[in-house]
């Protein structure tokens, strides 16, 4: 039995759920997300609450399970409140800039590197920081790490991108022998 399975998703009062089939939609004003369950798992929605249910004992079924209910709470909590990761840059002139659609850093290469800002992302940049946000947690965290691997911080002095929350493991540079 899934433990995450069994627990039901509660809905907010101002988002709207529908179920047709193998979709459920998720819409809240101009935000819309879609959950397709490609036929692995039953989806109810009573009192408030979106309850997960697999077809039936097959392995493949079961499996799904836990998977499609936190996929659905993923959305619910993405639509109503959205999803943001930090990310900061350290390094002498390291910088980033917005410019029109596109996030533009100076991170130690020979050249700028441009970034245009995929759609349903924003992305804002305060000093060394700068802040991904969005409706989709898997599309947030794909942005973060693709800004982040254009220059990962390296362990001898720290300089690169890395999130915020990141903890860098210094390590200690070449000593002279005496």
């Amino acid at each position: 039995m899934s433990r995450i399975g069994k627990r039901p998703v509660a809905i907010p009062s101002d988002l709207k759920v529908e179920i047709s089939g193998d979709e459920v939609t998720f819409s809240k004003g101009k935000l819309s997300e879609v959950l397709d369950t490609h036929g692995n798992v039953k989806v109810e929605l009573s009192d408030g609450n979106l309850i997960f249910s697999p077809l039936s004992e097959e392995r493949q079924h079961r499996a799904y399970w836990g998977t499609y209910r936190s996929l659905a709470e993923n959305i619910v909590v993405g639509v109503t409140k959205g999803y943001e990761k930090r990310l900061e840059i350290n390094g002498v002139g390291y910088r980033a800039a917005i410019k029109g659609k596109n996030l533009e850093m100076q991170l130690g290469h020979s050249h700028p590197i441009v970034f245009p800002v995929p759609a349903g992302i924003q992305i804002a940049v305060d000093k060394n920081t700068i802040s991904v946000k969005g409706a989709n947690k898997q599309q947030v965290g794909q942005v973060s790490a693709d800004i982040r691997s254009f220059r990962p911080p390296e362990p001898y002095k720290g300089k690169g991108v890395k999130y915020a929350d990141e903890r860098i493991i210094r390590k200690a540079g070449k000593t002279a022998k005496k």
